[in-house]
């Protein structure tokens, strides 16, 4: 099992930060580049805008962050109070996500709004 750290947060735009910081940081001990740790700062933004949409809901967002092989995967699950659906993602939120990600989901399982990425590092 890779080394993972977990994170919940309110799913409110103004913790997004923590979960921005915690993927930089872990990018950085996994030795990306500058330039891949602001895509991955760009995908962390998407996905969870996303999930939340641009002014938040009632309830939470449970992030774990999985540190692979050359790699960083992260997926998270929102448990809303507020029964609506999820934001989805815009056609610009798609292109963006395709241009920083090596892979991308904004899905829906059991029942529980769920997204993941991942980015793997550059060879040097």
């Amino acid at each position: 099992m890779p080394d993972q750290v977990q994170l919940v947060m309110p799913a409110d735009p103004e913790f997004l930060r923590l979960a921005r910081v915690t993927a930089m940081g872990l990018a950085s001990r996994l030795s990306f580049t500058i330039d891949e740790i602001d895509d991955l700062r760009i995908a962390i933004d998407e996905l969870v805008f996303g999930l939340i949409g641009t002014r938040g809901r009632p309830g939470s967002v449970a992030m774990t962050y999985s540190l692979l092989e050359g790699g960083l995967e992260v997926t998270g699950v929102g448990t809303f109070d507020d029964g609506l659906p999820t934001s989805g993602l815009t056609e610009l939120s798609e292109l963006i996500l395709d241009a920083v990600t090596d892979e991308h989901a904004l899905d829906t399982t059991d029942g529980k709004p769920t997204f993941r990425l991942l980015k793997r590092r550059s060879e040097v």
